[in-house]
């Protein structure tokens, strides 16, 4: 067996015996203050349908970027998908990126470019084939609602709509995880829903969702697997969970 191959087990193996993702230990400490991330262990794995909730401060935005690769630990391992993340070489990180998807609060569309664009520059970034790019754009944008409005301009849209746009962005590279950071945090009751009912269609078709969010309401009605933080730590882990607060 090669060495290359033998790697491919190894990572393979680690994400049967601990998850899709796993942290192990995890702390972050940043230059002043109490660690943002206290000795955090935890698995998710594939295609589990999990949020992760807590107050300001908890930790869940530290998570989402030890996850991402902006940061990496003080302590402990993270692996996303068989990678030691603290380990990748930086020339590697952005392939390493190519398996998550990921979608903000804020939309972070390009406002100067049309939908089909946004959708597509995803794709320019990985240097996918033009052809393939004219096939899976419009492909996605159906998916997500939004077949008839691809010539539009963010400005022309709702917000419910400017978030489907992020979602088909995410979306497109057919990643393996799918992180949200309070996806529905910037839209209405009835347009949060609508993403939510996506993200669960989305995860019933094999994607691994993560979803950040404060909307208790949301978390209340999906009983899905809920992960709640406070100040570094996870203080509860539910299957078909309920928003908790902690005191």
């Amino acid at each position: 067996m090669s060495r290359k191959e033998e790697k491919r087990k190894q990572r393979e193996k680690m994400i049967e015996e601990n998850g899709l993702i796993y942290l192990d230990g995890v702390s972050k400490v940043y230059s002043a203050g109490a660690p943002a991330l206290n000795g955090v262990t935890l698995h998710i794995n594939r295609g589990e349908f999990v949020f992760i909730v807590g107050d300001s401060g908890s930790g869940k935005s530290t998570l989402i970027k030890l996850l991402l690769r902006e940061l990496v630990p003080s302590a402990g391992k993270v692996w996303v998908m068989g990678h030691d993340v603290a380990r990748l070489p930086h020339r590697k990180i952005p392939k390493f990126r190519r398996n998550l998807g990921i979608v903000f609060q804020d939309f972070r569309l390009l406002k100067d470019r049309n939908v089909y664009e946004n959708v597509a520059f995803a794709q320019r970034i990985i240097e996918v084939p033009p052809k393939e790019i004219r096939r899976n754009v419009p492909s996605i944008l159906a998916t997500v609602g939004l077949a008839g409005k691809y010539k539009a301009k963010p400005r022309q849209l709702s917000g419910g709509e400017q978030q489907r746009v992020a979602l088909a962005r995410a979306l497109v590279n057919n990643p393996a995880i799918l992180l949200a950071d309070e996806p529905t945090g910037n839209l209405d009751p009835k347009n949060s829903w609508e993403i939510m009912n996506l993200l669960e269609e989305i995860n019933e078709a094999g994607t691994t969702v993560v979803v950040v969010t404060h909307n208790r309401e949301i978390v209340n009605d999906m009983r899905k697997r809920v992960i709640t933080m406070k100040k570094g730590v996870i203080v509860s882990d539910e299957e078909e969970g309920e928003y908790i607060d902690e005191d």
